[in-house]
């Protein structure tokens, strides 16, 4: 996985030892040694190098892979890339994931906060759609694709389910 904040861009993968039931993290090839402790869906406490971090999930794009995360009380906005982005990128079809969308649907369950856009408009990919708090975090779903509004199903306030179809394209 590549991951890149403002001004540096790494490289991430995560390596699991089944005999040892433990996890190696590493950062452009190198082992990161670090105590993780978890303290909510949201919150983590990191202690590397006698180095103690306090770690803040901010903002969750899932869809658009984007991320805002406060360190130690310094807001910092990453974006992720998995395998299939990279492998995409690399055969010049890093847009082949735009292709027209059918609906958008809730990724998780949650509180549908704001709709950004109304029924007719037409979309990009990236185009943020809605605005879903799940877990007391605030994701912006966005458009995965180009596309044109046919219906929305929800409304501000609503209470959704995960899978629960929220915005329909023509």
């Amino acid at each position: 996985m590549q991951i890149t904040t403002q001004s540096h861009t790494y490289q991430v993968r995560k390596e699991k030892n089944t005999s040892a039931k433990t996890e190696s993290l590493f950062l452009n090839d190198n082992l990161i040694e670090s105590d993780i402790q978890k303290f909510s869906e949201r919150e983590f406490h990191v202690l590397r190098n006698n180095i103690s971090y306090r770690v803040e999930v901010l903002k969750a794009d899932y869809e658009a892979k984007e991320f805002e995360i406060r360190i130690n009380g310094n807001i910092h906005k990453l974006t992720a890339k998995d395998r299939m982005d990279l492998l995409l990128e690399s055969l010049g079809m890093e847009n082949a994931a735009s292709a027209k969308v059918s609906d958008l649907k809730a990724p998780m369950p949650g509180l549908v906060l704001d709709i950004l856009i109304e029924e007719g408009a037409t979309t990009e990919k990236g185009t943020p759609l809605m605005i879903l708090e799940a877990m007391k975090m605030e994701n912006v779903l966005k458009a995965t694709g180009e596309g044109k509004i046919k219906s929305i199903a929800v409304k501000k306030g609503q209470n959704v389910e995960k899978g629960a179809v929220l915005i329909e394209f023509e």
